[in-house]
């Protein structure tokens, strides 16, 4: 079956203030982005499809599809606030997209076999893509409910400028998830990493396992997020700021022991861009990655 990579980009970048997708971070201009589709077709997906905004289409298509698409299948979608359920109504006050769960959901129609999913402004790092690829790539027909997690080792995924929140990862003995618990305000202090809550302050592992929204599914997951999708709207469709967020039904499908999820270790650097004060620093470890070998200095070179 072919293996598809989903880069959900229709995020607005409200705290970024401006278009992350769009930001020049490499030597000749790259995106962050578009060293995430090299390591991809290097890793040995078969398809890339984007979920964009649609006023974003014309500079989207200049500044990646036309890059790639003469070295892997490529295709795009769009995600929009009217793109839900018959009986349902978008509110008036509504302007912020419905959420990372339904940004995959919109792509139902251009996906027909295993794929991994994941945030189209983040850096995850060539070994992330390889482990996910060839662990969806290994899929049986009878594996249509198993997922994959990738995990990150905290301490590869804080940032310099301040607090963050991450998806811990509770796993049994097999490394299958037992369930995703969001931990708020995480920084390295003096004496190690803590996360608040309550006001009080919590000690984590620096190898605690978190998620960065790189995941794998097989199209049963459409169904799935069809459902709670509904659910969403019936709870929560009079507060327009509310999100149908993936971790929140990836964490239901697994305590209600609906699916199985595998949690995939990675020693990869995990790196992002959510404030501008991030900028200074993704550019300096791009460098650093171009003068290992890891890049070449022109991505898309013959």
């Amino acid at each position: 079956m072919k293996t598809t990579l989903l880069f959900l980009a229709a995020g607005v970048g409200s705290r970024y203030g401006g278009l992350k997708q769009l930001d020049q971070f490499g030597p000749n201009g790259e995106t962050l982005m578009e060293y995430s589709l090299y390591d991809g077709i290097r890793a040995g997906f078969d398809k890339i499809i984007f979920v964009i905004r649609r006023d974003f289409e014309k500079e989207f298509k200049k500044a990646f599809i036309d890059k790639i698409k003469h070295k892997i299948e490529v295709d795009y979608v769009f995600q929009e606030l009217s793109a839900i359920p018959d009986g349902y109504v978008v509110p008036a006050e509504r302007s912020k997209p419905w959420g990372t769960g339904h940004a995959i959901l919109v792509a139902d129609s251009k996906i027909d076999g295993p794929f991994a999913a994941l945030n189209a402004d983040d850096f995850y790092g060539r070994e992330a893509y390889q482990i996910i690829h060839d662990f969806l790539a290994g899929l049986k027909e009878e594996d249509d409910k198993t997922y994959s997690i990738v995990g990150y080792p905290l301490t590869k995924t804080l940032s310099e400028h301040g607090a963050v929140s991450r998806g811990v990862c509770e796993t049994n003995r097999q490394g299958n998830l037992i369930k995703v618990t969001e931990r708020t305000k995480i920084a390295r202090t003096n004496d190690g990493i803590y996360y608040e809550e309550d006001g009080r302050s919590f000690p984590l592992r620096e190898d605690t396992l978190v998620s960065m929204n790189l995941m794998g599914f097989t199209p049963s997951f459409f169904r799935y997020l069809e459902t709670y999708f509904k659910i969403f709207l019936d709870k929560s469709n009079h507060d327009h700021k509310a999100e149908f967020l993936l971790p929140t039904v990836v964490n239901e499908l697994v305590t209600s022991s609906l699916v199985n999820v595998k949690v995939l270790p990675t020693e990869a650097q995990w790196f992002g861009v959510t404030y501008q004060e991030d900028r200074p620093l993704v550019m300096d470890r791009i460098k650093k990655l171009l003068a290992e070998g890891s890049y070449p200095k022109n991505l898309w070179s013959k």
